[in-house]
């Protein structure tokens, strides 16, 4: 799903279904957030982020990449869903992204079944629109899970979200808004698994919505990244994915190609060679337990790839 994630932890603690509730009627990718969109100067490439910590750090790296090879660069960041930030592309308000490879495909091919990386990218480059167009994929991957506590798969013994199917009635799922709609949300979970919960609750992908509302047990599973380090410090359980409802999930640029020069498709495309999975995982340590800032740690890795 890859949504909101980057809020702050007051905001998290401030209430799970008020926040949750709340919105906004700006659009995110305008100047300061309000009124319509609008496209960025010719020699600029405007970096845009999803509204979840780890992709705000992604866009950091190639923004930052990008300007150490000259390329003029500004960021939109915490735009929102995909919803909100791929129209933005398509009409030039934001020129980049980082995506995740499987969900994009969904997005663009309700019908795909690819689950390989190979596949997923293959099915991928041919389902992108025009003038969007995906570049070299990185070994680095993200996958959204469903996690429980200890506690909870010890008593239910789930080991796999195929065990949910006989218990899921009397729980409760956490995630986002989206999650209800989206083909590897609660349609696939019912269709691939026949679970279904007996309630939902709107929080975020993975975010300190999530992460506080299973910690104390306001929901009893959520979507949650498997890049989170919150995972292992809390000792969760992500449950086996047996089908295959969360296919590959490689982290690469989406760019309108009318910004990919060869310039900005070297860049990136060196970016996406060094980036791993164990790096996501580092730098979500960073920023989400160590509170570093998400800009120098992405200034961080560049120089520890030899990209700055």
């Amino acid at each position: 799903m890859k949504s909101v994630r980057g809020l702050t932890a007051i905001a998290a603690s401030a209430g799970l279904l008020v926040l949750a509730a709340c919105g906004s009627s700006s659009n995110p990718t305008s100047p300061g957030g309000g009124g319509g969109g609008s496209s960025a100067p010719s020699d600029t490439i405007v970096v845009g982020s999803a509204n979840f910590q780890e992709n705000v750090v992604l866009a950091d790296i190639y923004a930052d990449a990008l300007k150490a090879k000259g390329v003029k660069v500004s960021t939109k960041l915490n735009i929102g869903s995909r919803e909100t930030y791929i129209p933005a592309l398509k009409d030039g308000s934001i020129d980049l992204i980082p995506e995740y490879s499987g969900v994009l495909l969904q997005y663009f091919d309700k019908t795909a079944t690819a689950v390989s990386s190979a596949d997923v990218l293959a099915a991928l480059q041919k389902a992108v629109p025009a003038p969007l167009t995906v570049l070299d994929q990185s070994q680095a991957e993200d996958k959204d899970a469903i996690v429980v506590t200890k506690a909870t798969a010890d008593k239910y013994h789930l080991t796999s979200i195929a065990d949910l199917a006989a218990v899921a009635g009397k729980l409760t799922l956490g995630g986002p808004p989206e999650f209800q709609t989206r083909a590897d949300g609660i349609a696939g979970l019912k269709k691939d698994y026949n679970v279904t919960f007996k309630t939902f609750r709107k929080l975020d992908a993975g975010g300190p919505l999530t992460e506080n509302g299973l910690k104390n047990g306001q929901i009893d599973a959520g979507d949650i990244f498997t890049t989170d380090p919150l995972i292992a410090q809390n000792g969760w359980v992500v449950l086996a994915d047996p089908k295959n409802l969360y296919t590959a999930q490689n982290v690469l640029p989406l760019i309108n190609s009318k910004k990919a020069s060869d310039t900005v498709k070297s860049v990136l495309n060196a970016v996406s060679a060094k980036l791993t999975t164990d790096d996501l995982v580092s730098l979500n340590e960073k920023v989400q337990l160590n509170k570093q800032d998400p800009d120098a740690v992405a200034k961080e890795w560049l120089q520890s790839a030899g990209l700055s």
